[in-house]
C-alpha cells in the first residue's frame, strides 16, 4: 500500500512504486488516494479527478494498481482503516506492507493507533535522500523491538507486525504542491508527470487559477 493525495499523481509517485515492488519482491502495489486526508487540508480537486489521473498515469504498468477504497469512504482517510480492509480481502497470512515517508514515520506517534497499524502490516519507511531520521524519544524506544535490518528480516517470519527504512535507486524531488503552482503561473510541468496526465489536466481545466 502506497498512499497520498495523488494531488495530481507524478513520475516520482510513480518510479517509488515500482522500485518499492522491485526491491521487496512485491506481488503489487495498491496506490490509494487518500479522500480525506486526516493530518492535511482535503484536496480541492476532486476524488474523481485524483483518481483519473492515477490511472491514467500508471497506464497498466505490471504490478500497480489504482485502489479506490478510501475514495469510497466518508470521514477521514485513516491508514487502519485501509490497512484492515486489505488484511480481510487478502487474508491472515499474506505479507502486507504500508509504505510512507520519513517525515510521516517520525509523526507516527500523532497518527491514529499508531501501535495497531502493525498488527495488520509491515512499515517500510521510504528515505529521503540526505535526511536523517529523527524520532520522538519515546517513538523511537517503542519502535526499536521492531525494527528490520533488511528486507529478508522484514519478512523472515511474520506476515506484518516490523518496519524498515528503505533508500530507493532513483529518488526524485518532485512535488505536488510545485507541479500545481507551475500550472497556476502558466509554466511547464513537462517530464514531471506522464503524458496522459498532463493531457488530462489539460483537458480538464484543473489547476489553471
Amino acid at each position: 500500500m502506497l498512499g497520498g493525495t495523488f494531488n495530481p499523481v507524478h513520475l516520482a509517485h510513480l518510479r517509488s512504486a515500482v522500485e518499492l515492488g522491485e526491491a521487496l519482491a512485491l506481488d503489487r502495489v495498491h496506490m490509494v488516494p487518500c479522500h480525506v486526508p486526516p493530518h492535511r487540508d482535503e484536496p480541492a480537486t476532486s476524488a474523481v479527478d485524483r483518481l483519473a489521473m492515477l490511472k491514467a498515469g500508471i497506464d497498466g504498468a505490471s504490478g500497480l494498481l489504482a485502489d479506490d477504497r478510501e475514495l469510497k469512504r466518508d470521514g477521514p482517510s485513516w491508514s487502519l482503516d485501509t490497512l484492515r480492509s486489505l488484511r480481510e480481502e487478502y487474508g491472515p497470512d499474506v505479507r502486507l506492507v504500508m509504505a510512507i515517508g520519513d517525515d510521516a514515520f517520525e509523526r507516527l506517534d500523532q497518527w491514529r493507533a499508531p501501535a495497531a497499524l502493525f498488527d495488520y502490516a509491515h512499515l517500510v519507511v521510504i528515505a529521503r535522500p540526505g535526511h536523517k531520521l529523527s524520532l520522538p524519544e519515546e517513538l523511537g524506544e517503542w519502535l526499536k523491538a521492531r525494527h528490520a535490518a533488511d528486507p529478508a528480516a522484514l519478512f523472515d517470519d511474520a506476515p506484518a507486525g516490523r518496519w524498515l527504512r528503505l533508500s530507493l535507486p532513483s529518488p526524485m524531488a518532485i512535488s505536488s504542491t510545485d507541479i500545481r503552482a507551475r500550472l497556476c503561473a502558466g509554466d511547464s510541468i513537462r517530464f514531471l508527470v506522464p503524458r496522459a496526465v498532463e493531457r488530462y489536466i489539460r483537458d480538464h481545466g484543473l489547476y489553471d487559477q
